[in-house]
């Protein structure tokens, strides 16, 4: 174990970077814009926070290699635990999904704060059990790159606080887990690097999310995704404390209101009683807050020359996805995991920082394929990245097995396998799965919401 980092950036995925970091650094230095609160409460740094989060089983998987234990952790701090599709059940484009009982997959939902407190609280409880040193620097920001084009030695930080006092961070290894915001491309070019290519795909997609306590209990999550004839959608999920997220979504022109007496109306416009019974009897815990920055974007770092010696992109600062899909906490999760392998494999040696930036790039591809495969119908092409070929054959294939995975029970467990981040995108194109995607009829979902489960296997 030698050397030193830096992690810009000290949400979730800068925690879990450092978690990966830890026993094989000497010292890690974290760069946060705010102050952590003492307990966990939204904060302006996490601008999607007040909204609707879960991790999904394959960011469980990589969480519990990660920093074992931590799952447990959420639990018992009051996370919610429901099993895929069992107690989650999904209205489509084609009709409802029908309600398997699988015991495969399971999502963990909770608010934002609570995932935030709990991974930090056990990331730094491993940290003082080992040999690194962690360092957290509150209320500053980095502002720049250190070194040269071939090399990033540190970054530039300031002070927040009064005085706005700079300094200098020298480390080994930089870790840009900046978020959607991060400005190193710009750092970057700064230094004479090229700035990286990038894919975007904007659905132009916004979202809202109301924190409710319902007066009467429920026993399932409802997911209601937009459709052509109708591109609005709404998420039903419980967290801790007795309360329910209420999530309502938009394609352009159909963005879901933030006046909290207009939710019920735009629920209403689904046409689904079941989300309208749940609303009139819930209780109001806080308005709607919304959010609208919700493109696709991918930084191709990974690409040959797309990172110089000692600087690492992870997470949204490299790959990012439409928040609704709910991806982005287990792809940090995925992430951390793919730092901590590649560490493993020589720690901090010459031809690091590319070796890694293609193992985080990897955990990336799952969550790439599904968000952009289905926010590409509703993205306008002035907004877009034009699709190839290639992608052109897959928005097809992947549209006719969303449709099938609603009744297929073969087909539906390769989707919930991919959309759930546990296998790659190589399971969609099984023998058994292709050949009953493309030769069967893409049928229609269930008219009808769910209300019982039904054994997988018939």
């Amino acid at each position: 174990m030698s050397g030193s980092a830096v992690v810009v950036g000290g949400g979730l995925a800068g925690t879990l970077a450092v978690g990966a970091l830890i026993g094989h650094v000497d010292t890690v230095t974290v760069v946060e814009r705010d102050r952590y609160p003492d307990r966990p409460v939204f904060r302006k740094g996490v601008p999607q926070g007040r909204h609707l989060h879960v991790f999904l089983s394959g960011g469980q998987l990589a969480l519990e290699k990660l920093l074992p234990g931590t799952t447990a952790d959420l639990e018992a701090a009051g996370a919610r635990r429901m099993e895929a599709p069992r107690d989650v059940i999904t209205k489509g484009a084609n009709g409802w999904q029908r309600r398997y009982h699988e015991g495969k997959h399971a999502v963990v939902s909770c608010t934002r704060p609570l995932f935030d407190a709990t991974v930090r609280e056990r990331v730094l409880a491993e940290a003082a059990g080992s040999g690194t040193r962690v360092e957290v620097l509150e209320a500053s920001e980095a502002i720049g790159l250190l070194g040269s084009a071939e090399r990033v030695t540190g970054v530039r930080v300031r002070s927040r606080d009064a005085g706005h006092a700079e300094r200098d961070l020298h480390a080994d290894l930089v870790v840009d887990a900046s978020g959607r915001a991060s400005r190193a491309p710009q750092w970057l070019a700064e230094l004479g690097r090229p700035v990286p290519r990038e894919e975007v795909v904007d659905a132009g997609i916004g979202y809202s999310t109301q924190m409710l306590r319902p007066t009467e209990p429920f026993d399932m999550a409802v997911v209601v995704q937009p459709r052509p004839d109708c591109p609005r959608g709404a998420a039903w999920a419980p967290v801790e404390g007795g309360n329910w997220l209420l999530t309502l979504s938009g394609a352009r022109g159909q963005h879901p209101p933030t006046d909290g007496s207009a939710v019920l109306a735009f629920v209403e416009s689904l046409g689904e009683s079941h989300l309208v019974d749940n609303l009139r009897t819930s209780d109001a815990v806080s308005p709607p807050h919304g959010f609208r920055d919700t493109f696709n974007r991918r930084r191709h770092y990974d690409a040959p020359g797309g990172v110089p010696e000692g600087f690492l992109a992870v997470s949204d600062a490299a790959c990012t996805f439409n928040p609704i899909y709910g991806q982005g906490m287990s792809v940090a999760a995925l992430s951390g995991l793919a730092l901590r392998e590649a560490l493993a494999d020589g720690g901090l040696r010459p031809g690091f920082a590319p070796t890694a930036q293609r193992a985080v790039a990897r955990a990336s591809d799952t969550a790439w394929l599904t968000a952009v495969g289905a926010d590409r119908p509703y993205a306008q092409d002035t907004d877009a990245t034009p699709p190839g070929l290639a992608e052109r054959m897959q928005t097809w294939y992947f549209g006719r097995l969303v449709d099938r995975a609603a009744i297929d029970p073969v087909v539906g467990a390769a989707f919930r396998d991919i959309t759930h981040l546990a296998a790659g995108p190589s399971r969609l194109l099984s023998p058994v799965v292709a050949l009953r995607t493309i030769l069967l009829p893409r049928g229609a979902g269930l008219a009808a919401m769910p209300l019982r489960a039904e054994s997988a296997t018939g």
